[in-house]
């Protein structure tokens, strides 16, 4: 056989084999690439479900709830562009526009939960977080175009009340604890904390709040007031007892 051809053909096989491991390797690197993105929408569909999950620390208006489930229906059409065939994201993609059919129909601001107030320092914390990670997303949601301007200052404004009545509340309840505890001092430091934190809100909740706080904080300076007057009484009165003794001597026991 010819040499020639022999090389020629050892040419193109090995042409072939490496066209072929290049082809292999770019479908792993895509199959990598696909799975990663996948694992990254299911990371993001699972927090959102956390936070919906918890709307019972909080009250949830209609749109807070639409800008979520429309955040996890994003998530699960993302994922069928990369899978078409799985048929499971399709059919959570079809009960995902059910659900947030059903919301935009039917929901009403009153089946919302009410706003409870924190019973502990702990139980704050755990709202306020919840909170935060709620205005983060309804602001990455504004940011990708997924939520309109006008919805989405209410809904921070809202948000941004509900942080400020968690705050204030707690506040609230850590001064009568301090009170019941016999220690005016640290109820009227915990007081001046959130009179500062309401001096710029000019809304009705930091308006009746303010006035709660400052009547709060009256009663107590009042009453330290009062107290201060009575120590100095008494204490002038046993100086006085002191200065007598001292002018005509310790009286005689008969």
């Amino acid at each position: 056989m010819n040499i020639g051809l022999i090389i020629a053909l050892v040419a193109v096989l090995l042409v072939l084999v490496l066209g072929y491991n290049i082809m292999l390797q770019y479908k792993v690197k895509v199959e990598a690439t696909k799975k990663q993105e996948s694992a990254r929408y299911v990371a993001i569909i699972d927090a959102t479900e956390d936070l919906i999950g918890n709307a019972h620390h909080i009250p949830f208006s209609k749109e807070l709830l639409l800008c979520l489930n429309n955040r996890i229906l994003d998530c699960l059409q993302s994922m069928n562009e990369l899978d078409p065939k799985n048929k499971n994201v399709v059919q959570r993609i079809a009960q995902m526009k059910e659900q947030i059919k059903q919301i935009s129909d039917t929901y009403e601001a009153s089946e919302s939960t009410a706003f409870k107030v924190p019973n502990s320092d702990k139980q704050a914390i755990i709202m306020l977080k919840l909170v935060k990670r709620l205005r983060d997303t309804v602001r990455s949601e504004h940011n990708k175009g997924r939520m309109d301007t006008q919805t989405y200052v209410v809904e921070s404004a809202r948000l941004e009340t509900i942080q400020l009545r968690i705050n204030i509340e707690n506040v609230i309840k850590r001064s009568n604890d301090a009170i019941t505890r016999g220690q005016p001092g640290t109820a009227i430091q915990l007081l001046k904390k959130g009179l500062d934190v309401l001096s710029t809100k000019n809304d009705n909740y930091s308006i009746q709040a303010r006035e709660k706080l400052q009547k709060m904080y009256d009663d107590l300076e009042k009453r330290r007031q009062s107290r201060s007057a009575e120590e100095l009484q008494q204490i002038e009165e046993r100086q006085k007892e002191n200065d007598m003794e001292a002018l005509f001597g310790e009286k005689k026991k008969w």
